[in-house]
């Protein structure tokens, strides 16, 4: 005997999902409040993510996904500063777009560490890279770097919680970018 048809689209589910957990946070988020804002019943929703956390999960890793496109787009950039700068200009935008919950899920919310982790090691490499290539001074401590402008990232998504606005992040972006250290010769740089 087969089950009846669900009687919903899952990825639009998952996409408000994403935007409940974004919101609120894992710990605050209810079922109650996911499946009222998802429109489904709770047997609907475990039928079709299974428990809160497998959602959360799954919710986390597909804004985690777009995260990892737009930093692979920056990082590709010619020159390390381009790429720092891309990141941190794409970050105060995003963190500020009024079409979505203002902030970032993955920088705020503890349960993902791991994934905050995997962007500094992203970050540390293009920095690495820019120490090879000579953009950077030799001596950089690029995880020292990378860890800084983690918590920066960090720092900007607090402050459009709190209510900053676009220009208040790109205020702290611009701060944030003039700490790269520049080489020790900068004619060297073409």
């Amino acid at each position: 005997m087969a089950g009846r048809p669900r009687s919903f689209d899952r990825d639009a589910a998952l996409a408000v999902a994403v935007e409940e957990f974004w919101r609120a946070g894992y710990e605050e988020t209810s079922v109650a409040t996911l499946t009222a804002a998802m429109g489904v019943t709770p047997p609907s929703l475990y039928a079709a993510f299974g428990d809160k956390q497998r959602l959360f999960e799954e919710a986390s890793e597909a804004y985690f996904q777009r995260t990892c496109e737009g930093i692979e787009v920056a990082t590709a950039l010619p020159t390390v500063r381009e790429a720092v700068a891309r990141v941190l200009e794409d970050t105060a935008r995003a963190h500020t777009d009024p079409a979505t919950p203002a902030g970032c899920l993955m920088l705020t919310e503890p349960r993902l560490a791991a994934q905050r982790e995997v962007v500094r090691r992203r970050l540390g490499d293009r920095l690495a890279d820019g120490v090879r290539d000579g953009e950077l001074a030799a001596g950089t401590d690029t995880d020292r770097l990378a860890t800084f402008l983690l918590a920066v990232l960090r720092g900007m998504s607090g402050c459009a919680r709190d209510g900053g606005g676009t220009d208040d992040l790109l205020g702290i972006a611009e701060t944030a970018l003039a700490a790269l250290p520049a080489p020790a010769n900068p004619l060297d740089i073409a």
